[in-house]
């Protein structure tokens, strides 16, 4: 299985530079994406692709086989090409790429996500908050994952972990590794003091290699908009407020830290850009971590609204088809296998009309009437067989991806 390295990838900004970065964007620098990215209606049911529609794989950078897709838009302006290979550890415009020191990996996580029950796998980094394992990332790194493996770069010791909660809007996350203590913590600084010009260093599992990868640079840029899609151009979302460096930030470093000149953890790598000649990075960007300090404790407190998420939502386990136009209901395309689905009997070519004693008259219908649950809920669901006949049974939802 390939592994997929998470970085999201800067399209033309709109921030204090804007005109001439979207120039420098449209001049011969490809935008870098947010790999892998999902939506919670895909946590829920997954939505089979359509002849003439364009999709791009779940599973993102060098995956192959298995994964499901889903429909994509595209992305921002400026969007010229997706991650390619950004291996090697030469110098960026910034600085040099080498080794992290032992202080550099104190406090920081390896993170590699299983994502759609087995179907694909993708690595990125952490920030480790408290001694008994709440993390900090990006929610790009976990996003779509079904199950975590998270590596303590101080020690060297594996522990699974569960997402706590997310941020889509802001791209922030927090995990919790199970039955840690005694870690190592990151030391964190003051985003707010940060100004143009201090050195900084990116820190993070720079595509998944051996060791840890620190690239030195200084801050260009503060407070920049940028809008991030994944490899195919689809999934754009917006980003504000963020740190940019010429340091050489790659494809794993997702989730990593962005240290100051004296150790301090001033951001949280997110995004870079590239050069369609050379690879290298020409742009980074990280959210300050006094913004994504913020949103963390939101999350640990509970909040759960429009843009905060808590834990991972419901599961189904169906796959669905908008192939049947006509058809009013949710049209099966396939069933997830071990999931609450799969022990009903539905299979591809059903048709789902009620959820709970709702009506299900579209594909959307049943995504929202899922996302309303949470996992480990008890509801009834009605369908259609290819004969025509009608059929109802009590199924537990699960666990689904995270969003």
């Amino acid at each position: 299985m390939n592994t997929s390295h998470r970085l999201l990838i800067a399209a033309a900004g709109v921030g204090a530079a804007a005109s001439t970065f979207a120039a420098t964007a449209l001049g011969g620098v490809v935008a870098l994406d947010l790999v892998q990215s999902r939506t919670s209606s895909v946590a829920a049911v997954q939505q089979a692709p359509t002849s003439g529609t364009t999709t791009t794989p779940q599973f993102g950078n060098g995956n192959t086989g298995g994964g499901w897709s889903t429909p994509v838009s595209p992305g921002g302006s400026g969007t010229t090409g997706g991650l390619g290979d950004l291996g090697g550890s030469s110098g960026t415009s910034g600085g040099t790429t080498g080794t992290a020191s032992s202080e550099q990996v104190r406090g920081v996580v390896d993170i590699v996500a299983t994502e759609n029950f087995g179907q694909g796998e993708a690595a990125g980094t952490g920030i480790i908050l408290t001694s008994n394992g709440r993390v900090l990332t990006n929610n790009h790194v976990v996003e779509g994952s079904t199950s975590l493996e998270v590596t303590d770069l101080s020690t060297g010791k594996t522990y699974e972990a569960t997402v706590v909660g997310t941020s889509p809007t802001n791209d922030v996350a927090v995990i919790q590794l199970k039955d840690a203590s005694g870690l190592a913590t990151a030391t964190l600084g003051d985003s707010d003091t940060v100004s143009v010009g201090d050195a900084v260093t990116g820190v993070g599992n720079a595509g998944n290699e051996p060791g840890t990868s620190a690239s030195t640079g200084v801050v260009t840029a503060l407070g920049q908009s940028i809008t991030a899609s994944d490899q195919g151009g689809g999934n754009a979302e917006d980003l504000t407020g963020l740190i940019q460096t010429n340091a050489g930030i790659r494809a794993g470093d997702s989730g990593g830290p962005l240290y100051d000149a004296s150790g301090k953890v001033v951001g949280v790598d997110t995004a870079a850009q590239t050069s369609a000649r050379s690879g290298q990075t020409v742009a980074g960007y990280a959210v300050p971590i006094n913004h994504a300090l913020d949103i963390a404790e939101q999350i640990v407190a509970g909040v759960d609204n429009e843009t905060i998420h808590q834990g991972v939502p419901a599961f189904l386990g169906v796959r669905l088809s908008q192939q049947f136009s006509n058809t009013v209901g949710a049209a099966v395309a396939g069933v997830i296998d071990g999931s609450g689905a799969a022990s009903t009997g539905l299979s591809a070519g059903d048709i789902v009309t009620a959820l709970d004693g709702k009506a299900v008259n579209s594909a959307d219908a049943l995504r929202a009437l899922v996302d309303a649950h949470e996992p480990g809920d008890s509801v009834s669901i009605t369908w259609t067989d290819g004969a025509g006949a009608v059929h109802s049974q009590t199924v537990t939802l699960g666990a689904g991806p995270a969003d």
